[in-house]
């Protein structure tokens, strides 16, 4: 029986060997994992990303004059994920500056083509001699292609709410099913 034991120990002994072979070259590495755990910014829902906005169908008598306005419509963009962080936002606008310690804030930047008699409204395709205003939760008009004003957001606060409505323009009107793209974008400094 002892033949048979150290018989079977010579046979292990080469895989034991082998299995430290770290200075064998290309058969062995070494990985570094680094991170930084952070305080996050506030996030879309997906929800709010794509949305589809129905303005209704608004008759020409009503929008006789320029500048009339037809219905306004609710735009809400939900955010989630939203903590307590410091905020230091400048309003590209008038140089003010909006902080805080505990409360976070942010700007939006909303991108469409501006209408050709009024820049603060966005353009529509179809119809024509209207085009659309919106506006953020304070009536405060959107600034198409550059922030908007900060908004500071409560702890907690998960939306920020903007109103959408058609707006009679100096160029002939003319009834038509419309449509306007708007991108948009959150920004936090």
């Amino acid at each position: 029986m002892v033949p048979v034991v150290i018989g079977s120990m010579l046979a292990l002994m080469p895989e034991a060997g082998a299995a430290d072979n770290w200075n064998v070259d290309g058969a062995n590495g070494v990985l570094h994992v680094r991170g930084a755990l952070t305080e996050s910014a506030c996030r879309l829902e997906m929800t709010s990303a794509y949305q589809d906005v129905w303005l209704g169908e608004t008759g020409t008598a009503r929008l006789a004059q320029i500048g009339a306005q037809g219905t306004p419509v609710a735009v809400r963009l939900r955010l989630q994920d939203c903590l307590r962080t410091p905020a230091n936002n400048r309003d590209e606008r008038n140089g003010n500056l909006l902080g805080s310690a505990h409360q976070p804030a942010v700007s939006l930047s909303f991108v469409a083509p501006a209408d050709a008699d009024n820049p603060q409204l966005i353009a529509v395709r179809g119809a024509s001699g209207v085009a659309l205003r919106m506006v953020d939760q304070l009536g405060r008009d959107i600034r198409l292609g550059s922030r908007g004003a900060p908004l500071m957001l409560a702890v907690g606060q998960d939306q920020l709410d903007y109103v959408v409505k058609l707006e009679r323009t100096r160029a002939p009107l003319q009834a038509g099913a419309y449509s306007a793209h708007v991108d948009f974008r959150l920004n936090y400094d």
